[in-house]
């Protein structure tokens, strides 16, 4: 069942995942340096809410989402065996039971609208009313300066928000929610980052010179909702509805006060506004995911007509910085829940990882069955032609039985069983727009590594291939038993 952002703190409050920061803490630097150095302990560390910014008396809440327990509360799964893995687990089924057999009858069919009845259940829900909207404030009213905005790195442009989800439309319809950075420029403007790759710069494209394109942009609401809003969806699936799938229930939906875009109605805080594709200021620079500083280009102005907020709303917030961080459990959510789509174009696929340190788009490690020559190199193609995961620069492919999520043993036979002139492919396509390592603008050179064994007939390895040492399964089984009589 979906909940609201402030009934999820005090779930993580009660389960000893939430710490309260009563000194006052200012959001300029000092807030950011605080959650770096928690977001770096291990696991995560805990989620942090500071009830004293400086110079604000709204709480700030960060590092939610920054453990897997975190985000396995925020989505549901908490309670289930496989965790995070429950979500593709019910992607999977709902995959299968959805996609019609061959030569399947009327009966095949009238079976599945249990699952059509299910799918209808995840859709959006229009309300009148909405605990967003306790507190309008419209015009001159609506003054950005009035949020605790954060700005976490000393050479950062600005303040800028980083956990709002912006809404908008595209000229067809089709709804949109991203999780796009968004500079503080002034009390009514803000810097309007939809990059080149993001579906906030592909709706804007949609739009004439001169016209506006509303934008609503949601802090809070049930924390389902920020992970669908990072998600790799298909075009055809709304960030929304895919919110729906994820509860169990469609989120409660109400208008905005000086547009007919809809938001969460249960957000904390809500910013109502426009942008004129044609008008473009400089944005950045901003200390990014990568490690480094996004460098500063011309983005659309969001021009703020309203302000709209609970009695006593919480401002979300986050640090957007070099590995670990708490997105970095967003992309391990990812890393499960999307498995079993990319096993339906690679069935040979066994898992994936996507390191922290890889910045999400660097570095994805495949465990695969190899049947034929050149296999590896084929799911290195294919997943370089792949949606999002198309920006991946290295991709290492293991065997079967490797387990891709232990570095040190892909490690192990990445440096044993890698042939440089034989074993890496290069080649070239699009980069994300934030890599700086490439002399050209979003495009460079990608690396592919087969670290499987060259232990088949197909292989053509002309000397014999050594086995892994390992010890019998008996003697294994008889050193565990022995194990607390020899005093280990």
């Amino acid at each position: 069942m979906g909940r609201d952002f402030q009934t999820f703190l005090k779930q993580l409050e009660a389960a000893g995942e939430l710490k309260r920061v009563s000194a006052e803490v200012d959001p300029f630097l000092e807030m950011g340096a605080v959650a770096d150095r928690v977001a770096k302990q291990p696991g995560g560390g805990l989620g942090l809410l500071f009830e004293n910014p400086k110079g604000h008396t709204m709480p700030v809440a960060m590092n939610i989402s920054g453990s897997l327990k975190r985000m396995e509360m925020a989505l549901g799964v908490d309670r289930e065996p496989r965790g995070l893995d429950a979500i593709g687990d019910r992607i999977e089924k709902l995959i299968a039971e959805a996609l019609p057999k061959p030569g399947s009858s009327l009966l095949d069919k009238l079976a599945k609208l249990p699952v059509l009845a299910e799918v209808s259940a995840w859709m959006p829900k229009t309300v009148r009313k909405g605990l967003c909207q306790e507190i309008v404030l419209q015009g001159e009213n609506a003054k950005l300066s009035a949020l605790p905005v954060l700005t976490t790195w000393p050479e950062d442009g600005g303040p800028f928000l980083t956990m709002g989800m912006s809404h908008l439309r595209y000229k067809d319809g089709r709804r949109n929610m991203g999780l796009y950075r968004l500079q503080v420029y002034d009390d009514r403007t803000l810097g309007f980052h939809t990059q080149l790759h993001h579906d906030g710069a592909r709706a804007r494209h949609g739009y004439a010179a001169g016209e506006r394109m509303p934008v609503a942009v949601a802090f809070g609401g049930d924390p389902a909702l920020l992970y669908a809003a990072t998600a790799p969806l298909p075009p055809f699936l709304s960030e929304v509805m895919f919110t729906g799938f994820l509860r169990g229930e469609g989120v409660e939906m109400v208008r905005c006060v000086t547009n007919d875009l809809e938001v969460p109605a249960d957000s904390e805080i809500v910013i109502e506004g426009w942008v004129d594709p044609a008008e473009l200021r400089r944005e950045g620079p901003f200390g990014d995911h990568t490690g480094y500083y996004s460098l500063a280009d011309d983005y659309p102005v969001l021009h703020v007509e309203a302000i709209t907020m609970r009695k006593h709303p919480v401002f979300s917030a986050t640090l957007v910085g070099r590995p670990p961080q708490e997105d970095a459990y967003l992309g391990l959510a990812t890393e499960r829940i999307f498995l079993p789509l990319l096993r339906l174009v690679l069935p040979e696929i066994h898992d994936m990882h996507l390191p922290a340190a890889g910045a999400f788009h660097n570095l994805v490690i495949l465990s695969m069955k190899k049947e034929y020559p050149g296999h590896p190199q084929k799911v290195m193609n294919a997943i370089w032609g792949t949606g999002q995961i198309m920006f991946t620069k290295g991709v290492v492919v293991v065997d079967e039985d490797i387990n891709p999520h232990d570095l040190q043993e892909v490690l192990f036979r990445v440096t044993s069983n890698v042939d440089p002139r034989r074993d890496l492919l290069f080649t070239e396509g699009p980069l994300d727009v934030l890599d700086h390592s490439s002399d050209r603008f979003a495009f460079g050179s990608k690396v592919g590594l087969d670290a499987t064994r060259k232990n088949k007939p197909f292989d053509g390895f002309a000397r014999e291939w050594p086995r892994d040492l390992v010890f019998p399964e008996e003697i294994q089984a008889r050193v565990a038993a022995r194990w607390k009589e020899l005093g280990l």
